[in-house]
């Protein structure tokens, strides 16, 4: 199995994954921070949205996580029901300042939803960790 792996260290490959993912679907209960260890990890189930049309629309299972996490605030997100679905539309960085490395790293989804996680600096990695499958339909988005 040979997927995506990718790596951010500073805004522009965090604007990659971000890209990467998307339109990627995830539960409740599969956003995880652990502040023993100053770690988000996530699963979320990504649209392929590098592959060519003609094969046809693909998912695939992707790990992603951030480090040096200082804290995470939620808003507008069903943390108490595990099995709620939520859609990923971007991630999104706003600095601290201009020499200072850290900031705020924030998901935003679908129905106004968001999780901002303040990060000592941008330290996050993507990896697919599945087979792809076929989707059962290419997101969409109103035009604005």
């Amino acid at each position: 199995m040979t997927g995506l792996t990718l790596a951010a260290e500073d805004a522009a490959d965090l604007e990659v994954i971000s890209a990467r993912l998307q339109d990627a679907v995830a539960q409740m209960k599969d956003l995880v921070y652990l502040p023993k260890k100053r770690r988000f990890a996530a699963v979320f189930n990504r649209f392929q949205w590098e592959k060519d049309e003609k094969k046809g629309d693909l998912r695939v299972q992707s790990g992603l996580h951030f480090d040096g996490v200082l804290s995470v605030k939620s808003q507008k997100l069903k943390r108490g029901a595990p099995d709620a679905v939520v859609s990923l539309l971007a991630i999104k960085f706003t600095p601290k300042g201009v020499e200072d490395p850290g900031g705020t790293i924030e998901l935003v989804f679908a129905g106004g939803g968001a999780l901002k996680l303040e990060v000592e600096a941008i330290d996050a990695g993507l990896t697919d960790i599945s087979r792809e499958w076929a989707a059962r339909g290419r997101p969409a988005h109103e035009e604005t």
